[in-house]
């Protein structure tokens, strides 16, 4: 079992920035590769951005990629979001997730791949 807690997030003006982080217990999240989705009010969730174990592959969203970074430090056990430039439509709360890295060094942006969840933080944008 992996257990993951988010934090950092916050109330934070449009234009401003926010770093999550995401640490793991019960297990090394070495062994896995980890993304960040978020969701908004009425909305499905989405992916945002995915790390593989390595750190060697990183993948994010079209429309977010150049706004927001993840990274991670596998002896901190720890996956980071950073954001910036953040908007109101970026108002939704965050999870970080984990999957398996069964399949070698490589990322996933589909929910259904992976099998931990955190509980989530609230991101919210002011105007």
């Amino acid at each position: 079992q992996v257990q993951l807690v988010e934090s950092g997030g916050g109330l934070v003006r449009a234009g401003g920035s926010l770093r999550l982080s995401c640490v793991g217990s019960g297990r090394t999240l070495s062994r896995f590769s980890m993304g960040w989705f978020r969701q908004a009010p009425g909305k499905e969730r989405e992916f945002v951005a995915a790390v593989s174990w390595s750190g060697g592959t990183i993948v994010a969203a079209d429309s977010m990629k150049d706004r927001f970074t993840i990274s991670r430090d596998n002896a901190k056990n720890t996956v980071y979001l950073r954001m910036n430039s953040l908007k109101p439509e970026d108002t939704a709360v965050y999870y970080c997730a984990a999957a398996p890295a069964s399949l070698g060094d490589i990322v996933y942006t589909t929910l259904d791949k992976y099998d931990y969840w955190g509980q989530g933080t609230q991101v919210t944008v002011s105007s």
